[in-house]
């Protein structure tokens, strides 16, 4: 499935901590969002590493690699850019998602970095309870894209629980 048929992607901007990275590929793969990873990772990234890593729903992961933000940018898998941040523009449950959107996540460890902030068309905050950091990286992209896929009337047909 491409992005125009499941309706939206992830993007992950230089992830840093591979547990976060493998929940979000996990989510990916069940939802069949295809993910783009924009290089450099802070871990070996490859199919037989996370194979080895038990993560068995990796064949089922449309998973493309960018080796930098430059080659995503100019590659354009996505209509808008929707970067997942704390200093957030719009509000998700205000938020109209298209088909096409690609959902940026930054990394765990500094978000993205402001030239990549500013290139975002759509800069989207998560509600939360004030005076808390922040939501975990993949929870909020779990979050987020299954709302735009619910929107979109774009979720896996079965509803297999667990």
């Amino acid at each position: 499935m491409t992005e125009m048929q499941s309706g939206v992607s992830f993007a992950l901007f230089e992830p840093d901590i591979p547990q976060n990275a493998g929940n979000i590929f996990r989510t990916a793969a069940c939802l069949n969002v295809p993910v783009h990873v924009i290089e450099p990772c802070g871990f070996a990234l490859s199919h037989a590493k996370l194979r080895r890593a038990g993560m068995d729903y990796i064949d089922h992961l449309d998973m493309n690699t960018h080796s930098s933000w430059a080659q995503f940018v100019n590659a354009k898998p996505y209509t808008r850019l929707v970067l997942l941040t704390t200093k957030g523009d719009e509000s998700l449950p205000k938020f109209d998602f298209i088909s096409g959107d690609c959902l940026l996540l930054g990394r765990e460890s500094a978000g993205v970095p402001d030239d990549v902030h500013e290139f975002a068309d759509i800069r989207l905050g998560l509600p939360m309870r004030k005076g808390l950091r922040s939501i975990n990286v993949s929870v909020a992209g779990a979050i987020a894209g299954f709302e735009a896929l619910r929107q979109l009337q774009a979720l896996p047909s079965s509803n297999t629980i667990g």
